[in-house]
């Protein structure tokens, strides 16, 4: 690894096709390039240049890159060196439904890096949808459904819904997806600051099946499983 990481500071190929890693990971997790040096705690100016492969590396600013995108350091190399593109967790976006998808309702960027953390952690095999507001959620989970019946395998396997929404409120969300007959049956797992959240409380009286105290970890996601009946989810 040590050696990898001499040629890739060193050559313009390996530093393009990091750049080119970075860049796939960043857009799959849906976040800016503003997000990712958030995350990182790097300039944005320097992803930029890393994503051209114009900039030369340190062994820090990998580091921090990789586990920005949640990713362990090997894994980034290993994805690069096969070519694969590939990744245990797939956060998609826009596009064709997948079977078993989760949805993660979260506008919070760090927030979303916490939860698919834990969810690569938990070696979750189902691909991972993120939408940042609450109207994107309603108008993903309507199309579903319709033409006037929902289709198992259209709808998501369970909603993480964060509650402090842009455009239309969590507790709207859940209402709205309670009081539909064909969403009704999709598990809703609250994402909440604290358990003293009134809007938690509230949210739990609409009908969510249970909640997450934020950032969302392996222990905690592991404790809600049994409610959900989560196993088809791991392998």
């Amino acid at each position: 690894m040590v050696g990898l990481f001499k040629r890739l500071i060193s050559q313009p190929d390996l530093k393009k096709g990091f750049g080119a890693e970075v860049k796939r990971r960043r857009i799959e997790n849906g976040i800016s390039q503003e997000q990712l040096a958030e995350l990182a705690n790097l300039h944005r100016t320097y992803i930029s240049a890393v994503e051209s492969g114009k900039r030369n590396l340190t062994l820090g600013s990998i580091q921090r890159l990789a586990l920005a995108l949640g990713a362990s350091v090997a894994s980034f190399f290993m994805s690069m060196e096969s070519g694969s593109g590939e990744s245990p967790i797939s956060p998609v976006d826009g596009g064709a439904r997948n079977a078993g998808e989760i949805l993660l309702v979260e506008d919070d960027p760090k927030d979303v890096q916490f939860t698919l953390a834990a969810f690569k952690t938990a070696k979750l095999a189902n691909p991972v949808r993120v939408v940042s507001d609450g109207a994107t959620a309603l108008e993903y989970l309507l199309g579903a459904v319709s033409g006037g019946k929902a289709e198992a395998s259209e709808l998501p396997r369970v909603v993480l819904l964060d509650l402090q929404l842009p455009k239309i409120h969590g507790l709207e969300v859940l209402r709205r997806i309670k009081a539909d007959r064909r969403l009704r049956q999709v598990p809703i797992v609250v994402l909440t600051g604290s358990h003293s959240d009134r809007d938690m409380q509230e949210a739990m009286r609409l009908g969510a099946n249970a909640y997450l105290i934020k950032p969302v970890d392996f222990q905690r996601f592991a404790e809600i499983t049994p409610q959900l009946s989560f196993r088809w989810a791991l392998v």
